[in-house]
Formats: structure tokens, sequence, C-alpha cells
């Protein structure tokens, strides 16, 4: 609803993906501590997203998707992605349960609850999965660009 009200807006195409940035993102943010989403479902908005942008003439059928979340100083459009922003917010939720609980007593309640969820309830194990997967891709990046160096200076 909220999409389509900045996309039907007199607004140009810069403004509208600030809009978007800056009204619809922070609606869902403040939803993924609360409500559970499987990934498939935060992919689900994404493609929704683009098919409401489609619709109002804002990226093109056949356009490169990727472009949409590259910066706009990196020449794309700057749109924010529904699973990283998803993946941030896990994790600064549970770093605040992990850092602020000591001291209120409400926050120490949460985190015995968060600790006794499943797997896929718990925010904080789902932030510590997130947090390792980050890791891991870090580390992969490192690799590669050691062995491009490499490959470069030979």
């Amino acid at each position: 609803m909220v999409l389509r009200m900045i996309l039907k807006s007199e607004l140009n195409a810069k403004n509208k993906i600030t809009a978007i940035g800056v009204i619809a993102v922070p609606v869902l943010r403040n939803s993924f501590g609360i409500i559970n989403l499987r990934l498939e479902e935060i992919r689900k908005i994404d493609r929704k997203t683009r098919k409401v942008l489609t619709m109002y003439k804002m990226h093109e059928p056949k356009a490169d998707i990727d472009r949409l979340y590259v910066k706009r100083k990196g020449g794309g459009r700057g749109l924010l992605q529904t699973a990283v922003t998803h993946k941030a917010e896990t994790i600064n939720i549970a770093e605040y349960f992990n850092t602020k609980y000591t001291e209120d007593q409400f926050l120490n309640i949460v985190k015995n609850h968060e600790s006794n969820q499943p797997n896929m309830n718990s925010t904080i194990k789902v932030a510590a999965k997130v947090a390792e997967e980050l890791t891991q891709s870090n580390e992969n990046s490192d690799i590669k660009r050691k062995a491009y160096n490499t490959y470069k200076q030979n």
C-alpha cells in the first residue's frame, strides 16, 4: 500500500527510490524481530516489490535485477534489498540482547524466552547463523582476492 502511494506520486525516479528506502523499508524493518519470516517469504517480498516497480514503469521487465540494489554512486538505483535488511536487523536485535540484557530485567526475560525457542524462531540463533555465513563469505572473498593478486603478479 505504501509502495503504491510512493510510486503514484509525482516524484522523480531518484526521489521515489529514496522514499521507498525512508518510508516503506522501515515498516518491514520494524516487523523483522517480531514476525518470524522464512527466507522464501522475504524473497517473495522482493519479487513483489520488483513487480510493482515494473507495473509503475520504474523498472523494465528485462532489465538487470542486481542493478536495482547497487548504490547510485555505483551506477545502480540504490534500492535496499529485503533479505540484506532482514539479516542486518536480525544481527542488530541479537547484538542488543547480548549487550543490554544484564541491565534490564525485561530484556533478560525476553532473552531467556528467546533461548528456549527452536532454531527457526529464535532471533539470537538466526543472527548467529547469519553472522557465520557473513564471516565465511568474507573469508572466501579474501581467498579469491589473494589468489587474484598472486595471479596478477605472475
